[in-house]
C-alpha cells in the first residue's frame, strides 16, 4: 500500500466540481479506531460530502478498513509523511468543498452535525461550534485574546477552503501548527468568524497533542501572539503569564 494515492470508486459515486463540505481525515496505524470515525461520518455527515483520507504508511489492517467504506471516499492517499500536519498539507490539493474540516481517526462526528453543516452559507467565514469529550464540553465564542490564552479544537472548526490558498500548516510545529493557523485566521480581517452553538464532534483527550511536547511553539508562542493578535491582545497576555507566575513563586518563598 505504500505511496499509493487514488481517487477510489469515481465509477460508482457521482463526480461533482464542487462540494459544500470536504472532510479530511489523517490516520496512521488507527484499525481500532477508524472504522467508528468513518460510520459517524456515514450515518451523520450530510450529502453533498468529499472524503478525503490522508494515511502515513500504516502498516496494520487501517487501509483496509478505510478501503471497506471506498463507496464514500473520494480520495485515498497512504504514504510516509512527517506527521499530522504534513499529511494536513497534502489534502489541500485535493479539496473541492466550500468549506473543510479535519478530523483525526479517533474522532466521531455527532448527530447534530448535520445541523451545523445547514448553517453554512457565507464562503469567506470561519464557523465553529463545540467538541465533546468523556469529561467536558468544548467551546464557546473565541475572541482574540481568549485564543491567546488557549486553542479551540479543531475537529469543531469548519474552514473555507480559501484559507488553505493562502495559509498551510506550518511543520515546525509538530503539535500546534493548528493554533497557530488559527491565530492567523484570527488575526485576518478576511475572514469572518462565526460561533454556532452546535456539539460537532466527540474529541479524544488522550490523543497525540495529550502526550506530545511542542517546546518550538511554547518558545515562539509569546512572538505569534503579537504578530498575529494584535499589540493589545499581547501586553493582555504577558501581564495575565506575569501574575501566573508570581502567584507559583508566591508560593515558594
Amino acid at each position: 500500500m505504500e505511496g499509493m494515492i487514488e481517487a477510489l470508486d469515481l465509477n460508482q459515486k457521482d463526480y461533482v466540481e464542487s462540494y459544500r463540505l470536504s472532510i479530511v481525515i489523517v490516520t496512521y496505524n488507527a484499525e481500532t479506531d477508524i472504522t467508528p470515525c468513518l460510520q459517524s461520518i456515514v450515518d451523520h455527515g450530510g450529502g453533498n460530502l468529499q472524503l478525503i483520507i490522508v494515511d502515513g504508511g500504516s502498516t496494520d489492517e487501517t487501509v483496509n478498513k478505510v478501503e471497506a467504506f471506498g463507496k464514500y471516499i473520494d480520495v485515498l492517499i497512504s504514504e510516509p509523511d512527517q506527521g499530522i500536519y504534513d499529511a494536513m498539507n497534502k489534502s489541500i490539493k485535493f479539496l473541492k468543498g466550500n468549506w473543510v474540516l479535519f478530523l483525526g481517526a479517533d474522532d466521531r462526528l455527532l448527530p447534530t452535525f448535520a445541523s451545523f453543516v445547514e448553517q453554512l452559507v457565507d464562503k469567506k467565514s470561519i464557523y465553529y461550534g463545540n467538541c465533546v469529550s468523556d469529561s467536558e464540553v468544548l467551546g464557546g465564542a473565541f475572541t482574540n485574546y481568549k485564543l491567546a490564552k488557549r486553542n479551540p479544537c479543531h475537529q469543531a472548526i469548519i474552514y473555507p477552503s480559501s484559507v488553505f490558498s493562502k495559509y498551510t500548516y506550518d511543520l515546525k510545529y509538530k503539535v500546534f501548527a493548528d493554533y497557530l493557523l488559527n491565530m492567523q485566521c484570527w488575526g485576518d480581517k478576511t475572514f469572518r468568524k462565526e460561533y454556532l452553538p452546535v456539539d460537532i464532534s466527540y474529541y479524544n483527550m488522550d490523543g497525540y497533542s495529550s502526550y506530545t511536547a511542542d517546546e518550538a511553539f511554547r518558545r515562539d508562542k509569546p512572538f505569534l501572539v503579537r504578530k498575529y493578535l494584535g499589540f493589545l491582545t499581547y501586553l493582555r497576555y504577558r501581564l495575565k503569564k506575569f501574575k501566573e507566575k508570581k502567584k507559583v513563586d508566591s508560593k515558594f518563598f
